[in-house]
C-alpha cells in the first residue's frame, strides 16, 4: 500500500509499484510516490493498459484509486479490463465523455466542446472528483482532449501545471496519458512531468509488429536507460528489461564440461568449460546440430539442466535425428532435464528472446545453452542494426552466470569456397569448424578446432562421421592437404579407409 508522506526530499519518498514487474525492475523499483508521470504514445501503443496495471496494483494494497477518462467510456475500459482477465470492482472510474446514447447532433458535444464548456469548468470537475474520492492512485487519460479543450499552447501549459499543484499536496501519484496527437516537438509536458516513459509500436517487413519502450526522463531516480522491447497479452504488458551483463555475476568452478564423447574431448584438449561459448560452424546438413545435441544430452545424462532453442527446425525433425543417432533425446525431454523450445523467428523480438534464456537460467537453472542457429536469429531480426551487441550482451551474461553456450552457424555454400553471413568468431571462446570434403568419390565431413582462448587443443583435422551410435571421430587426417578447400590432396601411400571410427 502507498504510505501518505509529506516529505519534500524525494530521496525520502516510498516506492510506488507502477504495476509492471519489468517496469519495476528498469525504474529500480517503481515511481517516487506522490508525484506526476507520463506515459506518451501513438494509440494502440498500450497506454491505457499499463495505466490500468498501475491502479489495479493499488487495488491489490487496498488503496483508493480513480480513473478519470476523456476519451473512453467506462463500458470501453470494462470490455479492456475482461480481456485481460481483470476486473474494475475497486477502481472509480470518472468519466468526462459524451454518452453513448447521446445520437442528437446538437447534443452530441454538449459535455465537452470549447463553446460550451470551458477548460477550466472541466479541471474543476477533475479537482472536485479527487477531492470527494481522495485516491492515492490517479490516471488521466488523456490529455490530448485538455490539449484541444485548451486552443493554445500557453493556456494548455498552464492547465497543465494547475494539475500538477493541486495533487503536489494531496499524497497521491499520478499518471498522464497523452496519445502524441500534436507536434513531436511539443516537450511542454516533458518538463512538468516527474517522468517520462514513451511506448512505441513498430511495423517491420515481415511478422508480427514489434513494441518497446523507453524511459526519457525519470527526476531523482537512476533508471536503466535505452530501448526495452514489451509485447501485450492477457494480463497486461509483459515488458523484456534489456539486457546488461554487467549486472548479473555468478561465482562458478570453470572445470571441463564433457561433451560425451572421448575423441570430441580429446581434440578439445580436455573439454569446453564452464562460463565459455563454443561457435560449431560449416555448411547446411553437415553436422553440426548433431555435434550440439551430444552436449545437451552428456548434460542430462550428469543429472543437469539444459536448453535447445531451436530457431531453423521442429521439435519432430531434432527428435527424429537424435533417434537416427541413438541418442536419447525424447527420454531426457520428457523427464525435463532438456527443455525443447522452438522459436517463431517472425514473433520474437530479441528482448523477449533474451528473458527467455534468462529465464532458463535464472529459474530452471540451465547449465547448457544451446541456440541453432544464429542464421535463424539473424533472419528473425532484419531490422535490427545492433544485433551483434546483443549478442555480446548475451554471450557475456552466460559466461558469468557458468554457462555453458553452444552456438551453430551455417555458411552459404556446401563444399570449396564458403560464406559467412555473420562474424561472430571474435566474440566466441572455441570456435569448431566443420566441412565437406571429397575423396575418391565420396562426399567425407572433417571436424577441427580453429581456436580456443582457454587451454590447449589439438591442432589437427580429423574426419567424423554421423552413425546410428552417435558421432564417431577418426584419428588426425595427416596425409592429406587443401581439406578446408573442399578438394584434399592425399599424400600418403596407403589408401584411407571410407570413413570414420
Amino acid at each position: 500500500m502507498t504510505v501518505r508522506n509529506n516529505a519534500a526530499d524525494a530521496g525520502d519518498l516510498p516506492r510506488v509499484s507502477t504495476g509492471s514487474e519489468g517496469l519495476d525492475d528498469i525504474l529500480g523499483g517503481g515511481f517516487d510516490a506522490n508525484r506526476m508521470y507520463l506515459y506518451e504514445g501513438r494509440p494502440g501503443t498500450g497506454k491505457t493498459t499499463i495505466a490500468l496495471q498501475f491502479l489495479l496494483k493499488g487495488v491489490s494494497a487496498g488503496e483508493s484509486v480513480l480513473y478519470v477518462s476523456l476519451s473512453e467510456t467506462k463500458r470501453e475500459l470494462t470490455v479492456v479490463a475482461q480481456r485481460h482477465g481483470w476486473s474494475l470492482a475497486g477502481v472509480e472510474i470518472f468519466e468526462l465523455v459524451p454518452p453513448e446514447t447521446t445520437l442528437d447532433p446538437e447534443r452530441e458535444l454538449t459535455v465537452f466542446h470549447p463553446a460550451e464548456m470551458e477548460l477550466s469548468e472541466t479541471t474543476s470537475l477533475i479537482f472536485k472528483e479527487v477531492e470527494r474520492i481522495n485516491p492515492t492512485r490517479v490516471v488521466l487519460d488523456s490529455l490530448s482532449e485538455l490539449r484541444l479543450l485548451a486552443q493554445s499552447p500557453l493556456r494548455y501549459r498552464r492547465q497543465v501545471l494547475a494539475l500538477k499543484h493541486f495533487f503536489t499536496n494531496r499524497n497521491c501519484t499520478v499518471v498522464l496519458l497523452d496519445d502524441l496527437s500534436s507536434s513531436q516537438d511539443d516537450l511542454q509536458l516533458h518538463s512538468i512531468a516527474h517522468g517520462v516513459v514513451m511506448l512505441e509500436q513498430l511495423a517491420i517487413d515481415y511478422g508480427a509488429e514489434r513494441r518497446r519502450l523507453r524511459v526519457i526522463k525519470m527526476r531523482g531516480i537512476q533508471f536503466r536507460g535505452g530501448y526495452h522491447d514489451f509485447i501485450i497479452e492477457k494480463g497486461g504488458l509483459r515488458i523484456f528489461p534489456r539486457l546488461i551483463a554487467a549486472e548479473h555475476h555468478k561465482p562458478f568452478s570453470g572445470e571441463f564440461t564433457s561433451s560425451g564423447n572421448v575423441e570430441l574431448d580429446e581434440l578439445l584438449g580436455g573439454g569446453l568449460e564452464r562460463g565459455t561459448n563454443a561457435l560449431l560452424i560449416g555448411a547446411a546438413g553437415v553436422g553440426k546440430s548433431s555435434v550440439a545435441l551430444t552436449y545437451a544430452i552428456a548434460a542430462a545424462e550428469r543429472g543437469e539442466h539444459a536448453v535447445f532453442f531451436a530457431f531453423d527446425e521442429g521439435r519432430g525433425t531434432v527428435e527424429a535425428r537424435a533417434r537416427t543417432l541413438g541418442l536419447p533425446l525424447e527420454k531426457h525431454i520428457s523427464s525435463g532435464h532438456i527443455r525443447f523450445q522452438q522459436i517463431d523467428p517472425a514473433e520474437q523480438s530479441p528482448g523477449e528472446f533474451a528473458a527467455n534464456v534468462r529465464r532458463s537460467v535464472e529459474v530452471d537453472n540451465a547449465r547448457v545453452v544451446i541456440i541453432d542457429s544464429l542464421n535463424g536469429y539473424l533472419n528473425a531480426m532484419p531490422d535490427e542494426r545492433f544485433l551483434v551487441l546483443q549478442m555480446h550482451e548475451l554471450l557475456t551474461y552466460l559466461a558469468q552466470q557458468g554457462v555453458l553456450t553452444i552456438l551453430v552457424l551455417a555458411q552459404h555454400g556446401l563444399v570449396g569456397p564458403m560464406d559467412t553471413p555473420l562474424d561472430i568468431s571474435y566474440l566466441s571462446d572455441a570456435v569448431l569448424m566443420l566441412r565437406y570434403f571429397e575423396f575418391d568419390g565420396t562426399v567425407r565431413r572433417a571436424l577441427s578446432v580453429v581456436k580456443k582462448r582457454s587451454g590447449n587443443h589439438e591442432h589437427t583435422i580429423r574426419e567424423f562421421r554421423l552413425s546410428s551410435a552417435g558421432v564417431k571421430l577418426g584419428p588426425p587426417l595427416k596425409e592429406f592437404s587443401g581439406i578446408f578447400s573442399g578438394n584434399p590432396r592425399y599424400t600418403g601411400t596407403v589408401m584411407p579407409e571410407g570413413s570414420a571410427g
